[in-house]
């Protein structure tokens, strides 16, 4: 025991602990270093890996807005061209619409130039007179198509012809007619259901009642409010029966010897687009008279030597030259 001991305290000296102490405390050292170091590399990492998230978090959000706005573009683009062909659809069904209301209208006038028993020439109001702006109305046919001056105009309105009034003047390629509500335009007309007859004369405006005259005061009992007034097919300008006018109105004084009679026009002069300008016999006759032409009356030429006209409305004869009417 003695020897053991003896060994011991010899074996551990205190050179020996300091040893040991200083060899605990470099790997005390050692250990700390090495996990600082660890820590530091970690910190490094983490750090870089947070710049490059928020940098890719920038970058993708950066493209998301680019694409975003481009779409938006691109969204636009296509509204704004469905937007015009919605626009250009809707401008071809309105022109369908258009041609389909026209042809509709031609149709009707087709009807009528078929049925119409007068020569004639249909024809297309295209403006007004500029130096007679409400009254004289221009037409895009004339002299080469065989109008003249003081051929009568009718049209086929809402279901009925009616007088538009007659040419005062025929130019090559369009003529110029007076209306029947032109102050300066007189007809012989006639009550069609009682035959009492009068002068239709206009006021001037197409909104105002045409105007017939000298209606003999007895007719009084026997007019009645939308009676229709006719042409009577005196003096030879106008075929008898072309309607005018409805009765509106009748104005008689008890010391007048006749009445006025206020008509409704039968035309909606706001409205009318299409006219035919008649050829009546009388018209034919002059016309080939004054331009020195043969007539035959049923062919369209005169014959030579005398010519009469038998069972004309007007009366007009010529006979060697000389022309006469009523």
């Amino acid at each position: 025991m003695r020897k053991i001991g003896g060994f011991l305290k010899n074996r551990f000296s205190p050179e020996f602990y300091v040893f040991a102490a200083l060899t605990l405390v470099s790997l005390s050292v050692l250990v700390v270093s090495t996990q600082n170091l660890l820590n530091f590399q970690y910190a490094g990492v983490s750090a870089f890996s947070g710049v490059r998230g928020a940098v890719d978090e920038v970058s993708s959000f950066v493209s998301r807005t680019v694409l975003a706005v481009q779409e938006l573009a691109r969204l636009r683009e296509e509204h704004t061209e469905l937007l015009e062909r919605i626009a250009r659809y809707e401008r071809l069904e309105r022109t369908a619409a258009e041609i389909s209301r026209e042809n509709i209208r031609l149709r009707e006038q087709l009807g009528f130039s078929e049925d119409l028993t007068f020569r004639h020439i249909p024809a297309r109001i295209v403006g007004r007179d500029p130096d007679n702006l409400f009254s004289a109305m221009v037409i895009n046919k004339g002299m080469r198509a065989g109008v003249t001056r003081d051929m009568p105009v009718i049209a086929w309105q809402g279901g009925t012809q009616a007088l538009v009034g007659k040419v005062i003047q025929a130019r090559a390629f369009e003529s110029l007619v007076m209306p029947v509500y032109d102050s300066n335009l007189f007809v012989s007309a006639r009550l069609a259901a009682s035959r009492f007859e009068g002068i239709v004369e206009g006021q001037g405006n197409p909104n105002m009642d045409l105007v017939m005259r000298f209606v003999p005061k007895r007719a009084r009992d026997e007019i009645s409010r939308g009676d229709i007034v006719v042409s009577s097919g005196m003096g030879g300008v106008y075929p008898p029966d072309i309607n005018i006018g409805r009765v509106n109105r009748i104005v008689y004084s008890e010391h007048d010897i006749s009445m006025d009679v206020e008509l409704q026009p039968m035309i909606d002069f706001s409205r009318l687009e299409f006219v035919f300008v008649i050829e009546t016999l009388d018209t034919r006759l002059m016309q080939a008279y004054m331009e020195g032409q043969p007539y035959d009356a049923e062919d369209g030429y005169f014959a030579e030597g005398v010519v009469s006209v038998e069972g004309a409305d007007s009366g007009l004869a010529l006979e060697g030259g000389s022309a006469g009417g009523m």
